[in-house]
């Protein structure tokens, strides 16, 4: 039997927080095997609502790792908040920096180091009308293609029926199904061998990548996934 991996203080912290919060729906995995039990690993997620971190968390580690996720630097500054996110091995990344690698700096290491990392590639929740996946950034692959390590798509479902970010409403009740389905690790030897990676393969990697997701979460719902991916600029203009 697998061992767990090591935590800290701070983990334990907030998994006394997490787990609780996470008895508000009825826990549903697939593939949870495909989660290395050691080593580097970048899990890439959809994002749907505000439970998200949580549940995702609390799910990678009763899969016996710490959770790493990416977080925007300024909420490290937030009293109380920012230490024990830090401490519990939140990454933070670096918006705005001259060099776009420079802000997936702490990411890097940690890959390096044979922890996992946890990322939400759209960057906020999707405003996708029916749920979907939109268009993401492209950090996700820069790490992916800068680290010789698994990147396994996941895909939740059930957290937004739970709490809608977008509209602010909580029905708690009745509980929910969240389902969490962890996919075959995605093969990008296709395009590994440039460096740097110019924008365009950055691009065609992330889709790459958010296509596995989406497929996945089509499997959770029952439904073709749709071709492409929603752009809320272009649905704002």
């Amino acid at each position: 039997m697998a061992r767990r991996e090591r935590d800290g203080i701070w983990v334990k912290i907030a998994a006394s927080v997490f787990y609780p919060i996470t008895w508000l729906g009825k826990r549903v995995t697939r593939g949870a095997e495909r989660i290395p039990r050691q080593g580097g690993a970048i899990l890439v997620f959809n994002h749907i609502s505000h439970l998200d971190p949580v549940v995702d968390a609390v799910f990678v580690h009763r899969n016996k790792r710490v959770p790493r996720f990416l977080a925007k630097d300024s909420l490290f500054r937030i009293p109380v908040a920012g230490k024990v996110i830090g401490g519990a091995g939140t990454i933070p990344v670096y918006r705005g920096t001259a060099n776009a690698s420079e802000s997936l700096r702490d990411a890097n290491n940690a890959l390096s180091e044979g922890k996992l990392v946890c990322i939400y590639p759209e960057g906020t929740i999707s405003k996708d009308p029916d749920g979907w996946p939109m268009r993401s950034f492209p950090g996700v692959a820069r790490l992916a293609l800068s680290n010789d390590v698994p990147v396994l798509p996941i895909a939740r479902w059930g957290t937004n029926q739970i709490w809608n970010g977008y509209t602010k409403k909580f029905t708690p009740f009745p509980r929910k199904t969240i389902t969490t389905y962890v996919g075959e690790p995605v093969d990008l030897s296709q395009f590994r061998g440039e460096d740097p990676p110019s924008n365009t393969t950055l691009m065609r990697v992330t889709e790459h990548i958010m296509n596995d997701v989406k497929a996945l979460l089509g499997e959770i719902r029952g439904e073709k996934a749709p071709d492409g991916f929603f752009n809320p600029k272009k649905a704002e203009s």
